[in-house]
């Protein structure tokens, strides 16, 4: 009996693997090699994008994978995703695969709906504008759908002291992400909260009202220090200055919210872009609730989008008597108490009267 039992196994195993030999209709294994087929060969390592339709065929979908190179034959594909039980599994989204895959690979990539991520990083101490153009070079959206998502209400804790007539700018904080082709322009964005909620912690915001100041506040500071700064270490000296004139009532007289005030006429940027580097006498006094030359105290709101080193600047700013500083040519600055010394570093480092 046990002889007979053995035998009888033995039978059903070389059925089954002739059935599977028959339906994918290859003469070699059927777990080691794809069938040959008439299309070309396809180029190694070059990737293709590949949109799954909800409610498409694991038929369709095969097929779809053989037109495009992805895989050898669209009927090896259906039976592996029969054998593993996969029909109502396969996820619907947009991917990219290389050309040539194991079709095992492309069968678990669609099962785990591992979806082709489009890649963007934000840059510290851009403005929103300039991340909308980058929304729109990457193909993500419109510049005009990202301005229009960042003036929407999202729920968040870090959101509350953002005076409601605000846009976002400030809040789309500098990282790299990952977005999904499906994603709609509000889901982007909420995305990106998230991110800054995650950085700009519960921790951080306590520490924030610890030295009287709300996120908001700290934004508009960090925003100024952002672009202000150029060797990392000057950021919390840098914030000192700030913060120190706005204790003692001075204006703030940071060029990079006159820059901010000047790009805000569209014929400005396409004349100097989002940020005019030489400033004129003319160009600190435009009249704008962002020029801190003409308006005592924190700008109307941030002027770009710091990064948490300048976030940490001011909540953790460095405790000085400066309220002066200029650019040295290696972008290091000169930092002074006095506006006597502060002459003195202008005349050594720019040359003025």
């Amino acid at each position: 009996m046990r002889v007979v039992g053995l035998v009888g196994i033995l039978i059903a195993v070389i059925t089954v693997g002739v059935g599977i030999w028959q339906v994918a209709e290859t003469p070699g294994s059927f777990f080691q090699e794809e069938p040959p087929t008439a299309t070309p060969a396809p180029t190694p390592g070059e990737t293709v994008l590949v949109t799954i339709v909800e409610g498409e065929s694991v038929q369709d979908i095969g097929e779809k994978l053989e037109d495009q190179g992805i895989i050898s034959s669209a009927l090896l594909f259906r039976v592996m995703v029969a054998l593993e039980g996969y029909e109502e599994k396969l996820k619907a989204g947009d991917y990219e695969f290389e050309k040539g895959m194991p079709t095992v690979a492309v069968v678990e990539r669609l099962r785990q709906g591992i979806t082709a991520p489009l890649v963007v990083t934000i840059r510290e101490g851009v403005r929103a504008e300039e991340i909308a153009d980058l929304m729109e070079d990457k193909g993500i959206m419109s510049r005009e759908e990202f301005l229009e998502a960042i003036q929407a209400s999202y729920d968040f804790i870090v959101l509350r002291s953002k005076p409601s007539g605000q846009d976002l700018n400030g809040y789309l904080f500098p990282e790299t992400y990952f977005f999904g082709r499906a994603q709609t322009p509000e889901e982007i964005v909420q995305q990106i909260l998230t991110t800054f909620d995650e950085r700009f912690n519960e921790e951080l915001r306590q520490e924030a009202t610890n030295v009287g100041l709300s996120v908001y506040s700290v934004l508009k500071v960090a925003s100024i220090v952002e672009r202000e700064a150029v060797v990392p270490e000057e950021r919390p000296i840098i914030a000192s200055v700030f913060l120190r004139r706005l204790r003692l009532g001075w204006p703030l007289e940071a060029d990079p919210t006159v820059q901010y005030a000047l790009a805000n006429d569209p014929a400005n940027v396409a004349r100097y872009g989002y940020w005019k580097e030489n400033l004129t006498t003319q160009d600190l006094e435009v009249d704008s609730p962002y020029n801190t030359y003409r308006n005592v105290g924190l700008p109307a709101g941030p002027i770009a989008n710091p990064g948490l080193d300048s976030i940490l600047a001011v909540i953790r700013a460095e405790q000085t008597n400066y309220l002066y500083f200029v650019a040295k040519p290696d972008g290091s600055h000169a930092f002074a108490e006095t506006l006597e010394e502060h002459l003195q570093n202008i005349q050594e480092y720019r040359g003025e009267q």
